[in-house]
């Protein structure tokens, strides 16, 4: 095998710690022609997509990718922000924050951020710590429940990369934290704010992110651990059962998914006589396409026409400074034994906090 180009060896240089946040992804522009190119690798990937090559890259390229890129184009167009995709805005955002909050708590570790499909890739991302001289690095995915077409998969980009490396640096994976209570407190805030602005609901609806249910029969966490989050959420909110509905979104294709159904579900809640609805993902810890259009728009339609009275969606938690200290703590647990004091000098380390504290308060 050949392998990639090393960068020039510097002797005597300090080795430094990095972290790698990874999300899932986004295109370039909302146009036919950027959703061509994402969802050509997007759903290429046999972590996503778990049917035989033969019989379904036909079906991709021949049917999937003449129809599904200006549809999905339509739909970007709606979310989309002067600044640019909300999912890649907000996960840079996250990661100038969190290298801040780690900064102030003494670790002074570099922080990039990658996606897993679009840019900047997580080849690219690595390529670039490595010419910055990092030895260590912690790949800490933005997926808080574990699944195999999400955290399986952004690993996967590493390993990847990782084969073609002649030196390779030390890695450290993060696989889950759904109940990790820095977590849990986050988006018990998140919600409890929102109450207190406008009340609160009739239920609350808690939608996460859909999968075949396939997968759960052999063997992925997934499903088993967005009922945990749910089950710990409802608690420290102090919520009875019949308060909480936990819902999947985002089905693809005609196989069974996990359920029940989030829009179906709110449809069916509305025709039952609830009047208000809060919903909130849980899963997603950075607003994108699945909640600001998925959520907020449609199935905000499809209550509302269903006879509902009120929806009302509850942001990710984005910047909100309980989920950037809870993820700060679930770095440094993963980064216990690595050296983290020689990454920067101090005055570097001092102005990552101080843009930490700058973007926290414009916010």
């Amino acid at each position: 095998m050949k392998h990639a180009p090393e960068p020039a060896h510097q002797h005597g240089s300090a080795e430094r710690t990095a972290v790698l946040l990874v999300n899932l992804g986004t295109p370039d522009a909302p146009t036919t022609a950027a959703l061509r190119r994402y969802l050509a690798e997007f759903l290429s990937d046999p972590r996503v997509v778990e049917i035989a090559r033969a019989l379904w890259l036909p079906i991709l390229h021949g049917v999937i990718l003449r129809l599904r890129p200006r549809k999905s184009a339509a739909k970007y167009a709606s979310i989309w922000t002067p600044e640019g995709s909300p999912l890649r805005v907000w996960t840079a955002k996250q990661a100038k924050l969190l290298a801040g909050y780690l900064g102030e708590r003494g670790h002074a570790v570099l922080v990039r951020y990658a996606m897993r499909y679009g840019t900047p890739s997580v080849a690219g991302q690595l390529d670039a710590l490595k010419a910055d001289g990092v030895t260590r690095i912690l790949v800490l995915p933005l997926y808080p429940q574990y699944a195999a077409a999400t955290t399986a998969s952004a690993f996967d980009a590493v390993y990847a990369w990782a084969a073609t490396a002649r030196r390779v640096p030390e890695l450290r994976f993060v696989n889950q934290y759904h109940d990790d209570a820095g977590y849990i407190a986050a988006l018990s805030r998140r919600i409890e704010n929102h109450w207190m602005t406008h009340g609160r609901p009739d239920t609350l609806v808690l939608s996460f992110h859909g999968v075949p249910e396939r997968t759960l029969h052999l063997g992925d966490p997934y499903h088993c651990q967005c009922r945990k989050t749910a089950r710990l959420l409802a608690e420290r909110l102090s919520l009875k059962p019949a308060q909480v509905v936990v819902t999947f979104q985002s089905r693809f294709g005609k196989a069974k998914w996990l359920q029940p159904y989030s829009e179906p579900t709110l449809v069916k809640l509305a025709q039952q006589g609830v009047k208000r609805v809060d919903v909130a993902c849980p899963g997603f810890v950075a607003d994108c396409l699945e909640t600001l259009e998925e959520i907020a728009q449609e199935a905000r339609a499809a209550f509302l026409g269903a006879g509902g009275a009120e929806f009302r969606y509850i942001e990710c938690l984005n910047d909100q400074p309980e989920w950037m200290a809870a993820l700060s703590a679930i770095a440094i647990r993963h980064l216990q034994g690595w050296p983290t004091d020689g990454a920067v000098d101090a005055g570097a380390l001092q102005a990552q906090a101080e843009r930490a504290r700058r973007l926290g308060a414009a916010a």
